[in-house]
């Protein structure tokens, strides 16, 4: 098998290092590399994955740093044709996204300096939360064109819709296609138009009320795991869906996928970070595909991209 490139991750929580060996385990890469300031940390993690290397069978080489506040460390990501960033606070209980703002805001624009300094080619995936703000706030202090700057949120939103849509009607997972856009956070839109079950429309299956129940869920969908866990987040869909989008990178793949992106005309809307559904290749997002929407549907996307863009104006001078 033909391996090539470096991927980093940065941050070595459950989120990140949990990316790191999805990476690793595809093995298409030569080398992961995992980074945090926590001392040591990344190392241990790192040795553990290629320990486990004999047993899953790949190749690719994992890399742990421990970086500093002041960019130490930070030259083992020179190269990295694609960067993740899942620093920064997860929620706790009763918190939301917003309310990490200014502490990942910090956390964020730091990280970023140092992808400009050692991996200036690199494409720029955001996972760090408040979602939205904080993949506009990579943008703007990258100063990286739009394309190459883009967050993880609406492949993972419209996963969890997936699976709550499959144990409603108790159908495989595979049978189900469903769709969300706008934000990651209370204006998720979730699109129903663009929901089916093998082939047949979500609405033919359920009423409009059940549908909206599991609306409701999806927002929420990660909030109600924070309750249950009482400490940290949510990490095993979520680095599963970043791992996807690394690999659509890596792989030239040009899959059509929900993301974070910047929009600039599309569905009536400019100048704003929002989830609408993206062609993931090489060079990042190479295009935004547009799909029809109902009035409602449309109504929302907007309302969700006014209240980001207000978000994302505050948080650029954090």
């Amino acid at each position: 098998m033909a391996r090539t490139g470096k991927v980093t991750v940065v941050g070595a929580g459950f989120y990140g290092s949990t990316t790191a060996q999805r990476l690793a385990e595809y093995d298409i890469f030569d080398e992961v590399v995992l980074t945090d300031i926590v001392e040591g940390k990344p190392e241990g993690l790192a040795l553990d994955m290629n320990q486990s290397r004999p047993i899953e069978g790949f190749e690719t080489k994992v890399t742990g740093q421990t970086t500093g506040t002041s960019g130490e460390g930070y030259e083992v990501i020179a190269g990295s044709r694609i960067v993740v960033i899942t620093a920064g606070l997860p929620r706790k209980p009763g918190m939301s996204r917003m309310d990490l703002i200014g502490v990942n805001a910090k956390i964020v624009r730091s990280v970023t300096e140092q992808v400009v300094k050692h991996a200036p080619d690199a494409v720029l995936i955001v996972v760090s939360n408040p979602l939205d703000e904080m993949t506009a706030l990579a943008a703007n202090v990258s100063g990286f064109p739009a394309h190459r700057v883009m967050g993880q949120a609406g492949l993972l939103d419209t996963a969890r819709f997936s699976y709550f849509v499959a144990e409603r009607l108790g159908v495989p997972v595979g049978s189900v296609t469903t769709l969300t856009l706008g934000s990651h956070g209370d204006t998720m839109v979730p699109v129903p138009s663009a929901c089916s079950v093998d082939g047949k429309p979500l609405a033919d299956l359920l009423s409009a009320a059940e549908i909206e129940q599991l609306v409701a869920r999806t927002r929420g969908g990660g909030g109600e795991i924070v309750a249950l866990l009482k400490t940290g987040s949510a990490y095993y869909a979520p680095s599963a869906a970043a791992a996807r989008m690394v690999r659509a990178v890596a792989e030239d793949a040009e899959t059509v996928m929900p993301v974070c992106t910047w929009v600039d005309g599309e569905y009536g809307i400019s100048g704003v970070y929002l989830g609408v559904e993206g062609e993931i290749g090489a060079t990042g997002v190479e295009r935004i595909v547009e799909r029809d929407l109902t009035s409602a549907e449309l109504a929302a996307l907007r309302t969700a991209a006014e209240a980001v863009r207000a978000k994302q104006a505050d948080v650029a001078s954090l």
